[in-house]
C-alpha cells in the first residue's frame, strides 16, 4: 500500500511539473526580448533584424529590443549570446560571417557555433552584386574579367574589412577567376562605396541593399550578380554565373539562434513568430525592396537553420584557410 502511495504521489509530482513546464511555455514570453546583433547599428544585418524584431514583437506580445554588441569581427556579440541565460530572452541575430568564417579566421574562439547555439530559424539572404568603378574600362563581366587578369598587378578591389561579406564576395571571385589582386580593405562598407564612388580602387562585391542605390544614382557601374538566378531589381545585370565563371555563388544569410539549452516550446514559439512575420505582406515588400530573398516555411525552420550553418562551415572554413586569410 505504501508503495502504491509512492508510485502515485510521484506521477501527480511528474504531471504537475508537465503542466507547469506547459503553462510556462504558453505565457512565454512574459517580459522584452533582447536580441543581439554582433554589429553596429545601420548595416544590412541590423537593419533585417529591427524589421523582423518589430513585426515579431507585435506577434509575441512583448517589445523586441535590439542590442548591438559590436567588435572582433561579431565575435563578442557572438559569444555573449551563446553566454546568456537559455530563456528565451536573449536571442543573437547574425549572420555567416560569424558562425562560419570565423572559425577559419581565428585560431580559438569563444564560442561554436554548432554546439553552443540553438537555430530559431533563417531571417533571409542577402544577394551580392559585382560593382565597378565607372571609369573602369569593362561594359559586361566577359570584359571584366579579362581585364583584372591583364592588369592584375595594378588593380585593385575594396571591402569592409577581414571576414565581411564584401570580403568574402571578393575573395571567392579572384580565387575562382585565378588573380592576384591588391585588396583594400576599409572599416565599413560606407567608407569602402563612398571611395569607389571616387574611383580610389576598381571594384568590389557587396550586398544589393548596400550597392542598389550607387547603382540607381549611375555612381557605379554593375557587371554581375552573385546568385545563380538574376535579380528583380537589376533585371538587366547577368549573373556571374551565366556570363562565364560557373559555379560562382555568393550569398549571405542571416538567422535567429538561442542560447543552447533553450527549451524546444519555446524554440518553435519563436519560430512561429518569425515564419508569421516572413508571411505578412507589408515585411514582404519591405524586404523585397531591400532585395532580401525570403526563405520559404520548410527553409525557415530551425532544422534547415542547422543544415544551413553546417553548409556554410564546409564550404567557407576550407576556402578562407586555404587563402591564407588572418583577421586585422
Amino acid at each position: 500500500m505504501k508503495r502504491r502511495n509512492l508510485i502515485i504521489a510521484a506521477t501527480a509530482a511528474a504531471g504537475v511539473a508537465a503542466l507547469t513546464q506547459g503553462a510556462r511555455a504558453q505565457a512565454y514570453p512574459t517580459k522584452p526580448i533582447s536580441v543581439i546583433v554582433p554589429f553596429s547599428a545601420g548595416g544590412p544585418t541590423d537593419a533585417l533584424a529591427r524589421i523582423l524584431g518589430q513585426r515579431m514583437g507585435e506577434i509575441l506580445g512583448q517589445q523586441i529590443i535590439i542590442d548591438n554588441v559590436a567588435g572582433a569581427g561579431g565575435t563578442i556579440g557572438v559569444a555573449k549570446a551563446a553566454r546568456a541565460a537559455p530563456d528565451g530572452y536573449t536571442l543573437l541575430f547574425a549572420h555567416m560571417g560569424t558562425l562560419a568564417v570565423n572559425i577559419a579566421l581565428y585560431k580559438s574562439l569563444p564560442y561554436d557555433s554548432q554546439k553552443d547555439l540553438e537555430p530559431v530559424g533563417l531571417g533571409g539572404t542577402n544577394p551580392m552584386v559585382l560593382v565597378a568603378k565607372k571609369g573602369l574600362p569593362a561594359k559586361d563581366f566577359a570584359e571584366f574579367m579579362a581585364w583584372v587578369k591583364a592588369n592584375q598587378k595594378k588593380a585593385q578591389y575594396g571591402m569592409a574589412g577581414i571576414g565581411a561579406a564584401s570580403h568574402l564576395g571578393g575573395l571567392m571571385l579572384n580565387s575562382m577567376m585565378k588573380v592576384d589582386v591588391l585588396e583594400i580593405p576599409y572599416k565599413g562598407t560606407g567608407p569602402a562605396l563612398n571611395d569607389l564612388v571616387s574611383g580610389q580602387f576598381d571594384y568590389m562585391v557587396d550586398q544589393a541593399v548596400n550597392v542598389l542605390p550607387q547603382i540607381k544614382a549611375g555612381n557605379i557601374k554593375p557587371l554581375g550578380v552573385s546568385t545563380l538566378k538574376r535579380l528583380p531589381q537589376l533585371p538587366d545585370v547577368p549573373t556571374i554565373d551565366e556570363s562565364g565563371l560557373k559555379g560562382y555563388e555568393v550569398t549571405i544569410w542571416n538567422g535567429f539562434f538561442a542560447p543552447k539549452g533553450t527549451s524546444k516550446d519555446v524554440i518553435a514559439k519563436l519560430n512561429q513568430a518569425l515564419l508569421a512575420t516572413l508571411a505578412d505582406e507589408k515585411i514582404r515588400v519591405r524586404l523585397t525592396e531591400l532585395a532580401v530573398d525570403l526563405p520559404s516555411a520548410a527553409e525557415g525552420s530551425p532544422d534547415a537553420l542547422r543544415n544551413t550553418l553546417k553548409a556554410s562551415i564546409d564550404k567557407w572554413v576550407p576556402a578562407v584557410r586555404a587563402a591564407g586569410v588572418k583577421p586585422e
